[in-house]
């Protein structure tokens, strides 16, 4: 059994951005060699997420107006009153982005079967910054043979 370990760095431009993962994981599974096995990808981030849906404009806009009506960005939270935390003074009032990435996943985990992962005809792998402008790191770890 083979196991290959990368990291996808994404440096976000801000607010809610979906971006597309396909070509950058498919270029992993293809470098590893491994022919069958899976793919798990894993952020360590608790303001973005994955997620696995269809890639289409109008969706993804849908997707982005649904996150940001489920927590919007201007409403009062706990978690903002950052002179009651233990935090540093210039700590970001994120709590939308938090609650935004709790419907969200930090990890997937997609088969790989002769060299190609197994994904539906409509199906990509997003990574979801609900916190940006940051810098992202994306771990990819392909475990098979």
């Amino acid at each position: 059994m083979k196991i290959t370990n990368n990291t996808i760095n994404i440096k976000s431009r801000g607010g809610i951005e979906i971006i597309v993962l396909n070509k950058k994981v498919k270029e992993l599974v293809k470098k590893s060699g491994i022919s069958n096995g899976f793919l798990i990808a894993f952020i360590k981030h608790t303001t973005a997420g994955l997620k696995i849906n269809e890639n289409e404009a109008r969706l993804l806009k849908d997707i982005a107006n649904f996150l940001e009506k489920a927590a919007p960005k201007n409403n009062k939270y706990f978690h903002d009153d950052i002179h009651l935390r233990d935090c540093p003074p210039d700590e970001r009032t994120n709590a939308h982005a938090h609650l935004k990435q709790f419907g969200l996943n930090t990890s997937e985990l997609i088969p790989v079967v002769n060299g190609d992962l197994v994904l539906g005809k409509w199906q990509s792998l997003f990574f979801v910054e609900l916190d940006g402008s940051r810098e992202r790191e994306i771990h990819v770890q392909i475990v098979g043979n």
